[in-house]
């Protein structure tokens, strides 16, 4: 069993500015950081500010702006935390930063894993809490993959980050390990990947039920930077995805049969199972098995293989 080194997406709530209200109990507060860290801590944030544009995080273009990159209280929206107090987070003012904010303005800023452990330390908070092992995945999950040697299986969030894989899903699907961590999602793959999408029987098909799905679970996402990012790059790098993201059409999620064109043992007819880990439909895993005996024989021999 596979786990991929996806960062794990927490859910921050908004932040007063100070003297603007309470502010939620703080999570490993860091004391005040020296000058110079201050200093280093407020060009990084303006610099990863400056290179992101308002599509990219799912924001209006409002025409001509005289600097590049994002306002500040753009930012402070995505991160849901008051303006005044991210204007003197980044004016590099003595304050007090908490890792529940750190964690909520490195999603705003699409901050990659090095650069959001270096946040944390210009911050004064340290390392941030490792996140390559997603909570989701228990060991009793890990058992489960493993033991399915003969069924491709993967587990899935609602927004299709894939957060583990067995070594038949690897068989069948390709080889996860060799892309970046911000690549596996499975919508990304299925519009911008050509040798995943070689996989697909009906690709068409793929491509409609995967944005629908997409579209419907975005409904409980809609303020969350880290969905509106992942729309706005799927927008940029697809004409296809954003001719049908446009449409708005929305499926929920059930049970049903794919095909896939494998290079050793070509067409293979599967059935598909969604086991929920929870009451709402977010994180599963999904089983893949054999329509018919054709079928079986050919997953025993990728077995083999």
């Amino acid at each position: 069993m596979r786990i991929a080194n996806s960062p794990t997406t927490v859910n921050v709530p908004a932040v007063d500015p100070p003297g603007k209200g309470p502010s939620p109990a703080p999570v490993a507060a860091v004391s005040h950081v020296p000058d110079m860290r201050r200093q280093e801590l407020a060009a990084f944030l303006r610099s990863r500010r400056e290179r992101i544009s308002p599509e990219q995080v799912g924001l209006p273009s409002t025409g001509r702006r005289r600097t590049p990159g994002l306002r500040r209280e753009e930012v402070a929206q995505l991160a849901a935390v008051g303006v005044t107090w991210y204007t003197w987070l980044e004016q590099g003012r003595d304050i007090q930063v908490s890792g529940q904010v750190l964690e909520a303005v490195s999603r705003a800023l699409l901050l990659d894993p090095n650069e959001r452990e270096h946040l944390y330390i210009l911050a004064g908070a340290g390392h941030p809490t490792p996140s390559k092992d997603c909570p989701v995945i228990t060991p009793a999950v890990r058992q489960m993959l493993d033991q399915m040697t003969l069924l491709p299986s993967w587990v899935l969030n609602s927004r299709y980050d894939i957060l583990a894989y067995n070594e038949m899903c690897v068989r069948l699907l390709g080889d996860f390990d060799q892309l970046p961590p911000e690549d596996r999602n499975v919508v990304w793959l299925i519009f911008t990947n050509q040798a995943y999408q070689a996989r697909w029987l009906d690709l068409e098909a793929a491509q409609h039920q995967v944005v629908a799905r997409l579209r419907g679970a975005m409904a409980d996402h809609v303020a969350d930077p880290a969905w509106k990012a992942l729309v706005a790059r799927l927008r940029h790098a697809s004409p296809e995805f954003e001719e049908r993201w446009l449409r708005h059409e929305v499926l929920g999620r059930g049970n049903g049969n794919k095909g896939f064109l494998h290079p050793e043992v070509g067409v293979l007819r599967m059935d598909y199972t969604n086991m929920w880990f929870g009451p709402r439909e977010g994180t599963r895993l999904v089983v893949y098995s054999p329509s018919d005996e054709e079928g079986r024989a050919k997953l025993e021999r990728l077995a083999k293989g």
